[in-house]
Order: C-alpha cells, then structure tokens, then sequence
C-alpha cells in the first residue's frame, strides 16, 4: 500500500509538470523573427546589427547584401527614422504575422504597436512578402535549419530551470497564456518579452532571447547564469505591463519625477519615458523576488540587485520589499494586480527619496584606498613585481573578477597568473608577470567587483611602465 501511494504521488507529480510544461513549449527558433531581423539589419538597426554569432550573421550579410536598397528596406529606415520603429516594435510585429506573413488580427493605430501606425503597419507587410520572394528567404532559412535546431538544442538546460507554478502562485493568476520561448539569433544582447492576443481571444506571449555568446567554435551557447535571469526577465514583462497600464493614471506624476532623476541611464538602456521604467523596475524587482523564493544564494541575489542599482534603478531594494509585503499578506490581496494601490502609494514615497537613494548607492560604493606593490601611474616599476596588492574601505561580495583593458588596449593589459581575495575580502590580490620597459594599464570595474549588497565600484584604472 506505500509502494502504491508513492507510485500515484510520484505521477501526480509527473502530471503537473506536464501540465506545466504543456503552456510552455520546448525553445525553438521562428522565421518571422528572423526575417524582422534581418530586414531591420539591413536597415541599420543598431540594435540588430551586431557580430555576437558571427558563424551566422556572416551568412545574413553574405545572402542579403544586394537587397539593401530593396523598397522594404528604403521603408524600414524611414519608420526607424521618423516614427521610431527600434527594438521591441520589430519583434511586436513579428508575433502579429502568421507563417504566410499575412496579419494575426487586424492592424490598428496600436495594433501591433504604436510606433507602427496602421497604415504603415499593412504598407510594411505587403513590402515585407515582396522581399521575401525576392531575396529568396525561404531557401535561406532552409538552408540554415541545422544551424537552428542545434541553437535551439542548446538552449535545453536553461528552459528547464523555470518553475512556470511560480508565476500562476506569485501573481495569483492562472496562467491561462501559451509561454512561447524563441531563440533569435540575430538580435545579441537584445531580449524582447512582446504578445499576441488572436480574434478567438487566446494570447500567446513570447520571451524572444537573444544570442551572446559562442563557444570555440563559433557555435551559440546558453549559460544558465548569463541566459536564465534573462528568461525570468521576459516572461514576467507578460504579467507586469498591463498592470501598469491599468494604473498608468496613478502611477504617472511620480513615473515623470523619478525617470527625469535617472533620464540619462533609463535613455542608454533604450528606456525612453516613464512608463517603459516602469514596466522594467517591477520585472525586476520580480525576478529578484523569483530568486529569493527559490533560495538563490546571497552572493547572486545581491549581485542581481546591485545590478540594478547601477542601471540607474535606484529604488529597486525598496519595491522588492514592497512585493514582499505583498507577499505576506496574500489572504487580503490575493492578485498582485489587488495590491497594486499600495505600490502606486509607494511610489510616492520613492519619488520624494530619490536623492536619498543616490546618495546611500554612492556612499556603498566599495572605494580604492592603497595599492602595494606599486604606485599607480610610477613610469619606473621593478619588472621583477610579482604581487599587486588593491585595498578597498569596505569588504567585497568576494565572487568573480571583472577587469578590463585600458584605452591603450590589449598589449598593455598584464599576464596575471593568478587572482584572490584577502583580509576579508577587502582586499584583491594580483599575481603577475611583466616586461622590462613596457607600459601597463588595466581597469577594475563594477560588474564584479561589488559591496556585499552588490553596489559595484566605479571603474578605476591602473597604470605603470616598467623600467
């Protein structure tokens, strides 16, 4: 009788990750994005046009370079030019077409995006279908599968690291949407979290991610590390953009106040007004809620945060506590989407803090204040130094390094040997080996290099000649 009821408990369980997994499919590629991408590559998209696959986007530039000066192309720039069409309104208009790139549901002046128009929108997909004879797409997709499938393959690992339970469990939301994870090949850092509500009312939403890093031999890979925050990223966007939306109203005098304090970064991350902070400060106040209910380690979750921090997302520590209130208080506001009027009431309190907030970040900043070993900027150092010793005013997380070249680029950068932390973190220790009568420089940066609640340093250069 246990060996039954461990049995049935056992496929219970087997059911539910099913379930689970039966609103998300496996990882795969899609031709509509790649062809989005393609098309405003050759339109000189900063945002797509980048070498992170270079395995693949050679063979893009090879096919499609006697088509930049195709009709498509001439009207993709104007509407990157004139109407702004960048980033996730490219892919916002992949996910509206069907595989004969024919219109999901009909275009309107919002419909797939705003910065389209619906003019514009069916004028672009009529173009689009033209350039997709004429350039000859289908043979190119075809011709690449193998390149697909494999990115897809590898991609495997990382998809089966989310708890999809979490999002219906945390946002008290039936998870009622088809998850649909692309592996877009040409975008490189670029993620896009974009959906598509069909006439029969069925919404698809997809986490389209990108592809930055290749292995030796030039082939895509996908670190959990680098790709899985990511993956939380976007699909949370489908939970956390209409409810500011709905709450846009409210939420939109303090949005104004606090994105002219952090204008400047929000506008280099691509983050133009303050509605677009707001959907991104509330996914990743989420993810890091995801991770701390799914018993991250501190270092990780204090790096993930001091990310944020240094994005320019000052108030994050304070909205991620705001969801743990939430949290605890589940018999009284069973929808994140019922508590929302505290988080609107917050963000009042943020907005009045926000120089407060500046002030504690760069007051956390860890701080340089010796170095042994050498004096930086001496022009007549010992080339027989072996150890370079860097002490800071306050501990570091103590995990992973992050060290950069200089502007006097790679052949100034030294042969360290060897790298390690001391006296309680609060000092790094360099083992290398150097020339006679050559200069040095390299530069410690935050991405690594944090407090133990994730404020990264500022960058900070070292360099020297030896004699």
């Amino acid at each position: 009788m246990k060996k039954f009821a461990l049995l049935l408990l056992a496929a219970m369980s087997l059911q539910v990750f099913a379930q689970e997994k039966a609103i998300l499919d496996k990882p795969r590629t899609d031709n509509r994005v790649e062809l989005l991408s393609i098309v405003f590559r050759l339109a000189g998209n900063q945002e797509y046009n980048n070498s992170y696959f270079k395995l693949y986007t050679d063979k893009i530039d090879s096919c499609f370079a006697p088509y930049k000066e195709h009709e498509l192309i001439k009207f993709a720039q104007e509407l990157r030019q004139e109407r702004g069409v960048s980033y996730d309104a490219v892919m916002k208009m992949a996910v509206h077409l069907d595989n004969d790139l024919n219109p999901i549901v009909e275009f309107t002046d919002k419909i797939p995006e705003q910065r389209w128009g619906k003019d514009n929108a069916y004028k672009f997909v009529e173009l689009l279908k033209k350039f997709y004879k004429d350039a000859a797409c289908e043979k190119f997709f075809k011709e690449n599968e193998t390149i697909y499938a494999e990115a897809s393959r590898r991609f495997l690992p990382v998809y089966e690291e989310l708890d999809l339970s979490w999002y219906k469990t945390f946002y008290g939301k039936e998870a009622d949407e088809k998850f649909i994870i692309i592996n877009a090949l040409t975008t490189g850092g670029g993620n896009y979290g974009v959906s598509v509500t069909s006439p029969d009312g069925k919404r698809e939403v997809y986490a389209i991610m990108g592809a930055w890093s290749t292995d030796s031999t030039g082939m895509v890979v996908y670190g959990k590390d680098g790709y899985f925050p990511t993956l939380l990223h976007e699909f949370n966007h489908s939970f956390v953009n209409h409810l500011i939306d709905k709450n846009e109203s409210a939420l939109k005098e303090n949005g104004e106040k606090i994105f002219e304090k952090v204008k400047d970064k929000m506008s280099s991350q691509a983050y133009g007004n303050w509605k677009t902070m707001m959907y991104e400060a509330l996914v990743r106040a989420a993810v890091i809620k995801y991770m701390k209910d799914h018993d991250f380690d501190q270092v990780t979750i204090a790096r993930e945060t001091g990310q944020q921090l240094m994005r320019g997302f000052i108030w994050i520590r304070e909205l991620v506590d705001e969801l743990e209130k939430y949290d605890k208080n589940r018999s009284t506001y069973p929808t994140l989407e019922s508590y929302m009027p505290n988080i609107v009431a917050a963000y009042q309190t943020y907005a009045g803090n926000m120089d407060k907030y500046a002030e504690q970040i760069e007051n956390g900043k860890p701080k340089v204040v010796s170095i042994e070993g050498i004096i930086n900027g001496d022009t007549n150092v010992d080339a027989a130094t072996e150890t370079i010793i860097i002490n800071f005013d306050i501990p570091l997380i103590g995990k992973g390094y992050s060290i950069n070249n200089g502007e006097k680029g790679k052949d100034a950068f030294p042969k360290f040997e060897h790298i390690d932390y001391a006296n309680d973190n609060k000092s790094l220790v360099l083992k290398l080996k150097i020339e006679s009568n050559k200069e040095y420089q390299f530069i410690l940066t935050g991405l690594a290099f944090t407090s133990q609640e994730g404020i990264g340093m500022d960058s900070y250069e070292i360099s020297f000649k030896t004699k």
